[in-house]
């Protein structure tokens, strides 16, 4: 079985109405900015608490979930022409660095340069909105110090930070991002592993206590090939071509096609008598393929990309509600990397018809939970930019595709 039919659920019959989508945009807005207080920031969702030591917590710092995606959202909603903000909230930025670094506890040390996690992500944010000379050297330390860490993933590890480098180097032109870039792609290039059993390469992840082989675009293999396909031309040629070949063959060898259809398992290997999992998300699964493979030269993966977008339609929308990481909107990216891909007004059309169902999920979990959700990448404002992409017939997925903005 490629997805859990219990996961998703029948895409609602609403034809697609800019007007509303526009709508949905504001209300998301002003719900958040109204929510907003500097000392409190935005207060955290149920869905996003967990049961143990984060439920007591009144609020979120990092970029994946915290304040600094919610200001990233609001500004790059405002930067491309999607809302008008009330103010600006570069002013309270900084602030979040002590704040998130007490949330990591006694792991700051260890994941302080986490792009999602971390002080990266926030540092590039105020970097964005402040810009100073010490916060891009602070930067640059942080990356350089990121390179060998073993977590080896975009969220906490090297990928991350080495995506970070490229949106530096494509926002400043400067060299040292460019070689930043560089030093972290050839030490993930001399990390990579080769499976004897699946014939192709992969990472391991020391991450979360255990050591894994995720493939996923977010802890696994195509999340670190998607920086690598936006920054090649900062490789050699010789380089960028074992890298392309190394992509092609291990997201072949580790697809799982049935009728015409395609997905891969959350890891590389289970334990025996343990059956791949196999979910149909952003995060893990076919849609995180499409959107981190879209941009990929070449037309050796076009087959399971197209089979790939077929599967997340033939799911329908999650269940989970709108959001970007494990949601609808999500989902409905890959559609829209899909028509850039191939111009086929098909995807388009399905891109919209996810982002009306997700506007009916998003107003119904609202009323449910009497508040939106606030979070770049498992809430609302992640898809309100979904919902302008949808508009505007783009498909730059927010802080992997697109970070810095003119306004």
């Amino acid at each position: 079985m490629l997805f859990d039919a219990e996961r998703h659920e029948p895409c609602l019959p609403i034809a697609w109405d800019e007007a509303r989508a526009r709508a949905s945009i504001q209300s998301i807005v002003r719900d958040t900015e109204a929510r907003f207080t500097p000392e409190r920031h935005w207060p955290i969702h149920p869905r996003d608490a967990d049961q143990g030591e984060t439920a007591s917590l009144q609020a979120f710092y990092p970029l994946y979930f915290g304040a600094c995606g919610v200001v990233w959202a609001l500004h790059h909603l405002q930067a491309r022409g999607a809302a008008t903000l009330t103010r600006s909230y570069a002013a309270h930025v900084d602030a979040l660095l002590p704040l998130n670094r007490a949330w990591l506890g006694d792991e700051a040390d260890q994941y302080q340069a986490s792009y999602m996690m971390g002080d990266t992500g926030i540092l590039m944010l105020s970097q964005w909105l402040q810009p100073a000379p010490g916060t891009a050297d602070r930067l640059e330390a942080l990356i350089g110090g990121n390179i060998d860490n073993p977590t080896r993933e975009l969220m906490w590890g090297a990928p991350g930070t080495m995506l970070a480098a490229l949106f530096l180097h494509q926002h400043t032109g400067e060299a040292r991002w460019a070689e930043l870039f560089r030093r972290s792609a050839r030490q993930l290039w001399s990390q990579l592993l080769w499976s004897d059993e699946h014939q192709c390469h992969y990472w391991t992840q020391d991450m979360y206590g255990t050591q894994s082989n995720y493939l996923d675009a977010v802890h696994g293999f195509v999340a670190t090939a998607s920086p690598l396909i936006h920054g090649r031309d900062l490789l050699g040629a010789d380089e960028w071509a074992a890298w392309q070949a190394c992509i092609e063959n291990t997201i072949r060898r580790t697809a799982t096609v049935e009728a015409g259809l395609a997905n891969w398992r959350a890891w590389l290997t289970t334990r025996p008598g343990t059956p791949p999992r196999m979910l149909m998300q952003f995060c893990h699964g076919a849609p995180g393929f499409v959107i981190c493979l879209a941009d990929l030269p070449g037309t050796a993966l076009d087959d399971l990309l197209l089979a790939g977008g077929e599967a997340t339609w033939q799911a329908g929308p999650l269940k989970k509600g709108s959001n970007l990481c494990h949601g609808t909107g999500g989902n409905g990216y890959a559609f829209l990397k899909l028509f850039h891909r191939t111009q086929d007004s098909l995807w388009l059309e399905r891109a919209r018809a996810f982002a009306m169902h997700g506007i009916h999920q998003t107003e119904a979990d609202a009323a449910t939970h009497g508040r939106q959700r606030y979070s770049l990448w498992t809430g609302d404002p992640g898809f309100a930019i979904y919902l302008w992409d949808c508009i505007q017939a783009t498909a730059d997925f927010p802080t992997l595709d697109v970070f810095f903005n003119a306004a």
